[in-house]
């Protein structure tokens, strides 16, 4: 099909665009299910070396933050534990 045909429409939707957005998206899905299995197998890792899986999230979570907001929640974090009395 040349650049100067149009797309067959069904119901005024181009529906090989539509169907190219579709696949697309389900291919990244399906690669997006590939890392989360390949992440979940190192945490598996950092575990079975004796790292403490909730404090490598944490600080994989602190890395992507700005340090203001991190010296903020760890502020916050602070007086919420006083407020408790902990």
């Amino acid at each position: 099909m040349s650049e100067f045909e149009k797309t067959p429409e069904v119901g005024g939707i181009a529906a090989d665009r539509l169907r190219s957005i579709i696949e697309r998206i389900e291919r990244l899905e399906e690669e997006r299910k590939g890392l989360a299995n390949d992440i979940k197998d190192i945490y598996a890792e950092a575990k079975s070396a004796g790292f403490d899986v909730p404090v490598v999230r944490r600080i994989i979570s602190a890395r992507k933050k700005e340090p203001s907001e991190i010296e903020e929640q760890e502020t916050l974090f602070d007086i919420y534990r006083r407020a408790l009395g902990m």
